[in-house]
């Protein structure tokens, strides 16, 4: 057709039933690839959707499959694990032979889409990263990683550190971006990979809560009603990660940082940071929830 200049026509070379034949099979069976070649199709691609209740439905749509056989008995990866906490829901797994292999994610968890690395590295370069080739075998330094790859070192990983949290607080870089700092091995890890588990948490910034009552009236109203409010902008969720009152971290990160379940727990370490003792201020509730001493230690 295009050597001879003639009209090139897609049905004439293809028939339009096989392709949609194909799109019937795969979605209504689960097996992605040829029905002639169902061994070497991929199972479970598409499902239907469980509408017994919306709780079901919920969880239905949150399901993450460990990809391992079911057959071996093998009892490590079906055991719960401390970093699943708050990520994953420790009780809802099915029972018999893909009992802890197919998860539920928590419901406010989420899963990171990736973004590009580029805005990262311009950044590093920008705040004093050195190359490898003259300080590999620096004794202070601190080696510098991005998705996994030695980009460079860094003098002051504290200040390092502090910066990109405040950047991504203000959204200057992707809310999902991940930055572990490892201080005994010397090494700062930054992640903009896809497929990291994060959740949601509250952001304290010298002791106090960054979420005011404000940003809870805003939310119910849909609006800000202060001197920063952009006019149609409604305030949502999303409005709370950009201000840097919610921060999404990843299971790695979350081993670096310090996290306080309660407000309670705040409180007494802002009384600890003055140089009191918060159980000596207080009487003792006898039905309170008995909690552990906070210790030094601790915080």
């Amino acid at each position: 057709c295009v050597e001879s200049h003639k009209e090139f026509n897609v049905k004439a070379a293809v028939r339009a039933s096989t392709i949609t034949n194909g799109l019937k099979y795969s979605l209504a069976t689960g097996n992605w690839g040829d029905q002639k070649k169902a061994a070497a199709a991929k199972a479970g691609v598409s499902q239907v959707l469980n509408r017994y209740t919306y709780a079901s439905t919920l969880s239905h749509l949150r399901r993450c499959n460990t990809p391992l056989g079911r057959e071996g008995k093998i009892a490590k990866p079906r055991q719960l694990h401390n970093t699943h906490w708050g990520m994953v829901c420790p009780a809802e797994t099915p029972e018999g032979q893909a009992c802890g292999l197919v998860k539920n994610l928590s419901l406010m968890a989420t899963i990171s889409v990736g973004s590009f690395s580029g805005p990262v590295v311009e950044f590093l370069e920008e705040w004093d990263l050195q190359g490898l080739e003259d300080n590999a075998h620096g004794a202070n330094l601190t080696k510098v990683f991005v998705n996994g790859v030695w980009m460079g070192v860094h003098r002051d990983a504290t200040n390092l550190m502090e910066t990109i949290r405040k950047l991504r607080r203000r959204d200057d870089i992707n809310p999902e971006v991940s930055a572990v700092r490892d201080v005994r091995e010397r090494e700062l890890r930054i992640y903009t990979d896809a497929g990291r588990v994060l959740r949601p948490l509250f952001t304290v910034e010298d002791y106090q809560l960054k979420l005011k009552r404000d940003h809870i009236r805003w939310i119910q109203q849909k609006y800000r009603d202060d001197e920063f409010r952009v006019e149609g902008e409604a305030y949502t969720w999303k409005s709370l990660v950009k201000s840097g009152v919610i921060e999404y971290l990843d299971a790695e990160e979350e081993e670096t940082v310090m996290i306080c379940m309660t407000p309670d727990d705040l409180v007494e370490s802002r009384i600890m940071k003055q140089g009191l003792d918060p159980r000596a201020l207080s009487e003792p509730v006898p039905g309170a929830r008995l909690k552990p001493a906070p210790t030094v230690h601790n915080w």
